[in-house]
């Protein structure tokens, strides 16, 4: 594995800046590997080349431990990803002492979200294996409304009508965030 300067960077290592190893070893289902050792590279994960900055994306948050961007086919307008910047396909491939912070993230986002965009609430999921279209680890919080036509695990899709309008979206969520 080569990073963007072509120097080897090993499977599972952060895909950030900076020498943070992984310290802790995970607890698996027996036969199964941890993410890093069944991928077998992880430029070809999307996620992994947003968090590098090889692809655009509406960044709200991107801190050490996460990197939180508006979800290209939004269910809802503002409707958010949060993905760890290490690399794990699955909840259970999350090095455990990763687990936490994480988790503080997706929580924050899930707090800022009904002022910031306007919602009477959020909903949080994520999906892991099945229906996972990208196979790293992400949180999706997606801001609701009451009669807002979001019915059990329908996801309707939606589009911003501009670059412009997406901007304005991450613009606000980004705004919480400093202000909290």
């Amino acid at each position: 594995m080569r990073n963007v300067t072509g120097q080897r960077q090993p499977v599972g290592r952060p895909v950030s800046p900076g020498r943070r190893t992984l310290t802790s070893r995970l607890t698996l289902q027996p036969g199964r590997k941890p993410a890093w050792v069944r991928r077998s590279a992880i430029s070809d994960c999307v996620f992994c080349d947003i968090i590098a900055g090889r692809v655009a994306a509406q960044i709200v948050l991107a801190d050490e431990q996460v990197v939180a961007f508006l979800d290209a086919r939004p269910v809802f307008k503002g409707h958010v990803l949060i993905a760890p910047r290490v690399h794990a396909e699955t909840l259970a491939d999350l090095p455990p002492a990763a687990v936490g912070p994480y988790f503080l993230r997706v929580r924050h986002i899930s707090a800022i979200m009904p002022d910031a965009l306007g919602s009477q609430g959020t909903f949080v999921a994520a999906n892991n294996v099945v229906s996972q279209s990208v196979p790293h680890l992400h949180f999706h919080v997606v801001p609701r409304t009451k009669g807002d036509g979001l019915r059990g695990f329908f996801w309707p899709r939606q589009k911003y009508e501009s670059e412009a309008e997406a901007t304005r979206y991450a613009d606000l969520l980004r705004a919480a965030i400093d202000a909290a």
